[in-house]
């Protein structure tokens, strides 16, 4: 996993007007220019928030680029609900579970 990728990569999205664009357009040439593993790739291209909180990206940086995305707050919280039982625990950063998927997923 390139946690640190994936992130930078959001992280940049949600901020350069160039990158936005980009991504709007021929999203594949934006996701080209970091490393990253396929999965982490599928999951920008698809919007997949939940894959992408279960891969640890931070919620800070995540919910920006869920609104990029036109996902409504109230679905984006459900995203991180359903991303934990249909993937699993959050496997790095600092959303690592310490807990069991039932009880993280009764706190969200």
């Amino acid at each position: 996993m390139s946690l640190y990728q994936l992130s930078k990569l959001l992280y940049v999205l949600n901020r350069d007007d160039g990158a936005k664009a980009l991504f709007k357009t021929v999203p594949e040439a934006l996701t080209a220019d970091y490393t990253l593993t396929d999965e982490e790739r599928r999951a920008v291209l698809s919007h997949d928030i939940g894959m992408l909180y279960v891969q640890g990206v931070n919620g800070q940086i995540l919910m920006h680029f869920a609104a990029l995305c036109g996902i409504a707050w109230p679905d984006y919280l459900q995203a991180l609900r359903d991303g934990v039982v249909r993937h699993g625990p959050v496997r790095a950063g600092l959303y690592a579970m310490t807990t069991s998927v039932d009880e993280k997923v009764a706190g969200l």
